[in-house]
């Protein structure tokens, strides 16, 4: 059986330290929006900071990725919000009008 170089070793500690530090990373950014008191605000940043997070780890900046993360994901769920918004408001404005309008009756003059 053949031993393993102290390089090899070293090579080994290192990369299971990145690794441990990707996922306490993550884990922490996870844990401070969780335990954020501004809730309502985080809309599509957890899923943002995950997909970032992960992303990031693989670029080796894995809370770069996080934070970058969150912030394009909150920004594309308020952008989704406001579309749905005016789609209610315009459903809601079509439901109001009348289908046939019925025509002005002008009032006939006698003479």
């Amino acid at each position: 059986m053949r031993r393993k170089s102290r390089r090899r070793e070293n090579e080994d500690a290192t990369d299971m330290r990145d690794l441990w530090g990707g996922v306490l990373g993550a884990a922490t950014c996870i844990l401070a929006v969780a335990l954020s008191p501004v809730s309502a605000n985080a809309k599509g940043c957890i899923k943002g900071a995950i997909v970032g997070g992960a992303a990031g780890h693989l670029a080796h900046h894995t809370l770069l990725g996080a934070a970058a993360g969150c912030v394009i994901g909150h920004h594309e769920a308020v952008k989704a919000e406001k579309v749905q918004q005016e789609q209610q408001q315009q459903n809601q404005q079509q439901q109001t009008q009348p289908l046939n309008p019925a025509p002005a009756q002008t009032p006939i003059k006698q003479q």
